[in-house]
């Protein structure tokens, strides 16, 4: 992709881009649909220094992604939760994980399964106007008058 199409304010991959488009937040986000929320756990289960971390929760919080709730007044303490917004980013993390899986996938890696079932979640997005899979049929950008 050239720099051009990149920086182009319409388009919408461009401005998602710019939310989560760095490695620790897209791992924060997974990290929180797993159910972890707070400061310590995140920096415990990512390996990820303090700093980065304060600055891609501030990131993830001020994009609406996270929410920071108070949990402890003294000392004072927060967790983060995922917004509507986060939740609706967990199918693009399953589409990451199942392209991961796909072609990064050589020796050990986990698997995505369905909590109910026990089976493995196999990731397709579709256009729900045509129920075509996404990546089958060619499409085009219209750009907003």
């Amino acid at each position: 992709m050239n720099s051009k199409n990149f920086s182009q304010p319409t388009c919408p991959i461009a401005r998602g881009v710019a939310c989560v488009g760095d490695s620790w937040s897209i791992l924060i986000l997974r990290d929180a649909a797993m159910g972890i929320r707070r400061f310590d756990e995140f920096r415990k289960g990512l390996g990820i220094a303090p700093t980065i971390l304060t600055r891609r929760l501030a990131a993830l919080t001020d994009e609406g992604l996270l929410e920071k709730h108070r949990y402890s007044e003294r000392p004072p303490r927060d967790e983060y939760v995922l917004t509507d917004a986060g939740r609706d980013f967990l199918p693009v993390l399953v589409m990451i994980g199942a392209w991961g899986q796909k072609y990064r996938g050589g020796g050990r890696i986990a698997r995505y399964v369905d909590a109910e079932t026990g089976r493995d979640i196999r990731a397709k997005v579709v256009d729900a106007e045509t129920g075509a899979e996404i990546g089958s049929r060619a499409f085009k950008v219209i750009e907003p008058e």
